[in-house]
């Protein structure tokens, strides 16, 4: 019998990701000192377990590599959004038009389907697919939440180097764990230590 692989352990969540799944999502591919990255999206079994914690998903969803890959897609362009409201820059149309159709891609209704032999009819998505497009309209919807409403001042990206996750600061910290900021210190200190020597 095979043991399963134990992941290593990643960050607590960041600042905010309790309020917005969004932050979540945009956290989920985590870098790591010594060019290391963990992948909490990185395969369908990751995705579903990913999923189902956040109550976006059963835990037999079934999801494929399509949907986690459609799951990643999205991280990437919330990650674009964030990274333009923290910095103050334009946004990329492109993160723009992936929110949007994300955010209207379930249907309320069962779509018409047109079969060249037997003529019209109409079916709701596939059970896994409907699962999938919930939860990328709710993380879509909860990301433009976020960045149109009053939080949004507070994001920020975590400044200890090589972290890429982000937050919602709070007062002056801008770390989004304790374990990034006792590395970005220990990193100014030796600095000084240096520069001094």
């Amino acid at each position: 019998m095979m043991e399963p692989a134990i992941e290593p352990p990643g960050p607590p969540p960041a600042q905010g990701e309790e309020e917005h799944l969004s932050l979540a999502l945009a956290n989920s591919a985590i870098a790591l000192p010594g060019g290391h990255t963990i992948d909490l999206l990185g395969t369908p079994a990751q995705t579903n377990r990913w999923l189902t914690e956040r109550g976006l998903a059963p835990v037999d969803a079934g999801m494929r590599e399509m949907c986690a890959a459609q799951l990643r897609s999205l991280r990437e362009q919330i990650r674009s959004l964030f990274a333009s409201r923290a910095e103050g820059l334009p946004a990329l149309p492109a993160a723009i038009t992936a929110i949007n159709d994300a955010m209207t891609r379930v249907p309320t209704a069962p779509l018409l389907r047109w079969d060249d032999k037997t003529g019209p009819y109409r079916t709701a998505p596939h059970p896994t697919t409907a699962i999938v497009d919930h939860a990328l309209a709710t993380l879509a919807a909860d990301a433009a939440d976020l960045l149109t409403g009053p939080a949004a001042d507070r994001l920020t990206a975590c400044g200890s180097t090589p972290c890429n996750r982000y937050l919602l600061r709070h007062g002056r910290r801008h770390w989004c764990s304790t374990r990034c900021g006792d590395r970005a210190r220990a990193a100014r200190a030796y600095a000084r230590r240096t520069n001094s020597a």
